[in-house]
C-alpha cells in the first residue's frame, strides 16, 4: 500500500517527536502527554495502528540514541518533515519545551532541524504565506 504524503509526514513527525523527548535520557509525564495528544490528533491513514507504530518508533529511536546515531536518524526524516515544515517546527518546539527546560541535546537537535534540515522549506513556506497575505489585502 502506498502511503499518502500526509501519512508519511505524520509518521516522520512521530519519529522526530519521540527522538526529541528521549534524547536527554529523561522522559517526563508532560512530554508523554503532549506526544499522546499530538498522535491522537493526526489524520491517521495507515494499515498499522497508531499504538503499534508508536511502540516500534520508540524502539527504533532508543536504538539510534544508544548507538549515537541521533543526527542520522533525524536526517532520514528530512524529506517527509519538509511536507509541512511549519507544523514540524511547532511540534518540535512544543515537545522540547513542554517539561519547562530544553536540554543541551534537545537544543542541538532543534538547531540542526531548523538551520539545516528544514531551512529551505521554512523560508519557502514563509514567502508563500506572505504572498498569500499580500494577495488578500485590499489594494
Amino acid at each position: 500500500m502506498q502511503l499518502s504524503q500526509q501519512q508519511t509526514f505524520n509518521q516522520a513527525l512521530i519519529k522526530l517527536s519521540v527522538l526529541l523527548y528521549q534524547v536527554d535520557g529523561m522522559v517526563t509525564l508532560s512530554e508523554q502527554d503532549y506526544l499522546n495528544s499530538m498522535v491522537e490528533e493526526l489524520d491517521w491513514q495507515s494499515p498499522i495502528c497508531r499504538e503499534a507504530f508508536l511502540n516500534d518508533t520508540i524502539y527504533q529511536t532508543r536504538q539510534a540514541i544508544d548507538t549515537g546515531d541521533e543526527l542520522e536518524f533525524m536526517r532520514a526524516l528530512k524529506d517527509d518533515l519538509s511536507f509541512n515544515a511549519e507544523k514540524t517546527l511547532e511540534v518540535a518546539m512544543a515537545i522540547t519545551g513542554v517539561d519547562g527546560e530544553r536540554s543541551e541535546a534537545e537544543t542541538e537537535l532543534l538547531s540542526v532541524l531548523t538551520h539545516k534540515l528544514l531551512a529551505k522549506a521554512l523560508i519557502a513556506g514563509s514567502s508563500t504565506l506572505s504572498n498569500q497575505l499580500n494577495s488578500q489585502s485590499p489594494h
